[in-house]
């Protein structure tokens, strides 16, 4: 149990917590409307809790908020929550929106939260953990919620905290392009999370690792040791885009068992911190046991605890493209008949997307190669179009399959009709 006051004093202590509330970051108006349970998750610092703080900042109600990510509410637990109404309505009056900061601290949250739903609230939560958010949300809150994913800083997101401005008028000319070449390099190398971008701090990168593997894996999963958790990270991060089986992870490591490995990505996952692809088969069983790809949230992040990984520009354009199409809401996998392409997007039942990523199309084989894999996927799911994200070129390629569209990473992540201006 905590003591009334103690909840009180850090009410109060955190009422300034966000005094510059940054960059406007994106959500739909409608999940904000909505009388359904609002759930915010994503990566640890991706920006989640400044959503939060500005959608809070617009609504007339904004008194009951807390972050349950502060040591004193350690002890915290789900009979404390009537204790922490009280002192909200006691100090505030009476309100109807309710602010919960990585709720995932308290075990059997869910259960006052649907209280509060249940009574009429609207109820907005953050959360870094996605299997004990799908697992609380799937019991009490099933068809009650609408879930919102935050990412690191997109390119355009990059681009205002940098006070970068590209419109139509100047990104067909000589110092445009450069300027979009300039920054897009920025950020490939730099990555999305807000606080680094400002600071360039690689402390702050690596305090926010550890934070993830020992509070979000080695406490939580009570591990009885660092190591293998900690090899089995570095291994992934200098394997990062390329293909991969537990077994061989397990071998390489020295872990006994490939489900030991399976078990640790899978925490991985669970924190946003990594993503796995699987290649694309009708029977999901063949899905299953395929080969997997990996992926990491944020290409800064991995640089300052990978090996190779900063030296490699392919890997870093293909890791960008990855998030990017995740932070779109694509569902994807890769595809293999022999030629190999890097992302295929199913919609329902069908392959809808094809996305191929290479640094430069200037060398002819290369350029071959991945035209052959992007034209594979084209040819095998009946697609028109397909697309090879490069590092500055642009063109369209008449094929027997279609046509393949070549756009820079820089133009084909703000879609063109987002620069300012273009219509």
């Amino acid at each position: 149990m905590v003591a009334k006051e103690q909840i009180r004093q850090v009410i109060y202590d955190q009422r300034n917590l966000f005094p510059d509330l940054g960059i406007e970051r994106h959500i739909e108006q409608q999940f904000v409307d909505c009388p359904e349970v609002l759930v915010i998750t994503g990566v640890r610092r991706c920006g989640k809790s400044v959503l939060m703080q500005q959608i809070r900042a617009k609504r007339n109600e904004k008194d009951y908020f807390i972050s349950f990510d502060d040591d004193r509410l350690l002890h915290f637990t789900v009979d404390d929550f009537q204790t922490l109404y009280d002192v909200f309505v006691e100090d505030f009056g009476l309100q109807h929106t309710f602010y919960f900061d990585e709720i995932q601290m308290v075990d059997g949250w869910e259960h006052f939260v649907d209280r509060l739903y249940k009574h009429g609230n609207k109820v907005i939560v953050t959360g870094s953990n996605a299997k004990m958010l799908s697992r609380e949300l799937g019991t009490l809150l099933t068809g009650r919620h609408v879930s919102k994913e935050v990412y690191p800083f997109s390119f355009a997101e990059y681009m205002a905290l940098s006070g970068t401005e590209i419109n139509r008028d100047t990104l067909y000319t000589i110092e445009g392009r450069a300027m979009l070449q300039n920054i897009q390099s920025d950020y490939l190398r730099e990555g999305g999370f807000p606080q680094y971008i400002k600071s360039k701090n690689v402390e702050y990168l690596k305090s926010l690792y550890n934070d993830i593997l020992y509070r979000d894996i080695i406490v939580r999963y009570k591990l009885q040791t660092e190591k293998p958790i900690k090899e089995t990270m570095y291994y992934l991060i200098s394997n990062a885009t390329h293909l991969f089986s537990y077994n061989s992870v397990a071998k390489a490591v020295g872990v006994k068992s490939s489900e030991t490995i399976k078990d640790y990505i899978s925490y991985l996952e669970e924190t946003y911190l990594v993503g796995q692809l699987s290649k694309y088969d009708v029977k999901i069983g063949e899905q299953i046991k395929s080969a997997k790809k990996i992926y990491f949230i944020d290409n800064a992040l991995v640089n300052t605890i990978g090996f190779s990984f900063s030296k490699n520009e392919g890997t870093r354009l293909e890791n960008a493209v990855y998030v990017e199409l995740r932070r779109r809401g694509k569902e994807l996998f890769y595809h293999n008949d022999g030629n190999e392409c890097d992302f295929i997007v199913r919609d329902g039942m069908h392959i809808t997307e094809a996305y191929q990523v290479s640094v430069s199309l200037q060398d002819e084989k290369t350029r071959q190669r991945e035209l052959d894999g992007v034209c594979s996927a084209m040819k095998a799911y009946s697609l028109a179009d397909g697309f090879i994200i490069t590092r500055e070129e642009n063109e369209e390629i008449k094929a027997d399959e279609g046509i393949v569209h070549v756009v820079s990473f820089g133009r084909w992540v703000m879609n063109e009709k987002t620069i300012s201006g273009h219509q």
